[in-house]
């Protein structure tokens, strides 16, 4: 349990210390009009209260990730604990941040052409194809498993068709219709269930006194085959939304285009991550306590899915009625990324075709196609999809990284702050493509994988050493002129 609280408190200190610092070196500007005060449209650039921004963000990002992710992670060990503070407070919140203030910055805009800017329009064009595609898989994905939930509380007077229906009905008109008509106004009441299923198991660990693993007790992998699930890169894969996530930057933009101060971002964006944080630190600590070893974890999982453990906690722990609120944050934290998801693909098109999104005909146009492919998307394996998601989020963290590293170099800002994130996500990222089995990676041997990562993860150091050269010539060729 010293693990855990001391993890806790590092989380919270980071927010008021590294993010403080992360803040200042972006440098924020309280006297800058925001895209929402600037240009409103009342669709999608619509100004709001903090508060109602910093709930949409939280549950805009926090999905299933930091539960299912954290209950699946800690089945590496404490070294889990260690990735989800770490991973938070020194690359997810500052991948979070200063993507959601670039996009302030510049009216907006979303990932791939944040992206494009600073690494070129080739990419652009890649980014723009890999972020549609990961939002429709994130919309196809978190639409099976609330309906899954919804179907298991209402037994046999609903069908799990219908509630597919149902929730996907519901994507369809969050993603149309104004943020602050719908998601606006149905987010406090989601933020209330999550974030009191959170609080409501942070009381019940000390409770019931449970026996949560300390760092002490060694770092080592708790996997009953440790061999095909090595720490690294598989636990940076498998804990994402609660450490970092491409996905986040993906949807900062949408809150960039409400924020009504840049001296805010930090509340919102960073604020946001820290608190996905610690919802992963909390459903970890959770999980391995309620059995009280990996044993009888890892035999539970092998069984059963996250989402049962994580009914059977709430219930055991909270009561029926702490159950039932629990169980509602677990079905509102994936449809509040599902639909912001599907709206995040919308805006993304949008942008890169140019079309402007007053009229509901010129929505439609855009939204339509989106629709049609996530349905289909949505017919295939659950695993099969989840695998690819998970590969797939953290490739579009790497991308985000590289991007704001670059951004930080033109500004002559200390870039070392994202380069040291963007080299290790990398090496994550390569390395498991690589090792994976098939069908989402190739196979290969361990040291091999890491091996090649590492080559890849040079090869791209050098590089951006060697563009940051040239801009420090041209700023003194500029300076001496």
């Amino acid at each position: 349990m010293i693990t855990f609280c001391i993890a806790l408190l590092v989380l919270i200190g980071g927010y008021f210390t590294y993010g403080v610092f992360v803040e200042k070196i972006f440098g924020v500007n309280e006297n800058r009009k925001t895209p929402a005060m600037s240009n409103p449209d009342g669709i999608d650039y619509i100004p709001l209260p903090t508060w109602k921004i910093f709930l949409i963000q939280f549950l805009n990002i926090a999905g299933l990730g930091p539960i299912f992710g954290a209950i699946m992670g800690i089945m590496f060990g404490p070294a889990a604990f260690l990735w989800i503070v770490l991973g938070t407070i020194f690359a997810g919140a500052v991948h979070d941040y200063l993507s959601g203030m670039l996009s302030v910055r510049r009216n907006g805009a979303s990932l791939p052409e944040l992206v494009g800017e600073e690494l070129g329009n080739n990419l652009k064009q890649v980014m723009r194809a890999f972020s549609l595609l990961l939002m429709i898989l994130v919309g196809a994905v978190f639409v099976v498993n609330p309906a899954e939930l919804l179907n298991q509380l209402t037994g046999d007077a609903t069908t799990l068709t219908l509630w597919i229906a149902v929730i996907f009905a519901y994507y369809i008109l969050a993603t149309l219709l104004p943020v602050d008509k719908l998601i606006g106004r149905l987010y406090p009441v989601f933020g209330f269930a999550l974030l009191f299923m959170a609080v409501g198991i942070l009381v019940s660990l000390f409770l019931y006194d449970v026996h949560i693993p300390e760092i002490t007790d060694g770092l080592y992998n708790r996997q009953a085959n440790p061999d095909k699930l090595p720490i690294f890169p598989m636990m940076f894969i498998s804990i994402a939304c609660g450490a970092i996530s491409g996905f986040h930057a993906t949807q900062s933009p949408l809150m960039a285009r409400c924020l009504k101060n840049e001296k805010m971002g930090r509340r919102v964006f960073y604020g946001a991550m820290v608190t996905e944080g610690i919802v992963a630190l909390i459903w970890a600590a959770a999980a391995i306590g309620f059995f009280g070893s990996f044993e009888g974890l890892g035999e539970f999982l092998n069984g059963g899915k996250p989402a049962v453990l994580v009914n059977k906690i709430s219930v055991e722990w909270l009561g029926t009625f702490g159950g039932l609120l629990a169980l509602l944050g677990v079905i509102a934290a994936p449809i509040t990324s599902g639909d912001t998801a599907l709206r995040s693909a919308r805006l993304i098109a949008a942008d890169f075709l140019h079309i402007d999104q007053k009229s509901i005909k010129k929505r439609l146009i855009i939204s339509v196609p989106i629709f049609i492919l996530t349905w289909m998307i949505m017919l295939m394996d659950f695993n099969v999809l989840w695998r690819y998601f998970a590969w797939c989020n953290q490739t579009l963290a790497v991308f985000t990284l590289w991007a704001l590293t670059v951004y930080l170099a033109k500004e002559r800002k200390l870039y070392w702050i994202t380069l040291l994130p963007a080299l290790f996500m990398t090496m994550v990222t390569v390395s498991y493509i690589l090792f994976a089995p098939s069908p989402e990676g190739f196979g290969l041997g361990y040291e091999v994988s890491l091996l090649l990562a590492t080559c890849v993860s040079l090869v791209l150091a050098g590089l951006f050493f060697r563009f940051n050269n040239r801009c420090r010539l041209l700023a003194r060729i500029v300076v001496d002129k």
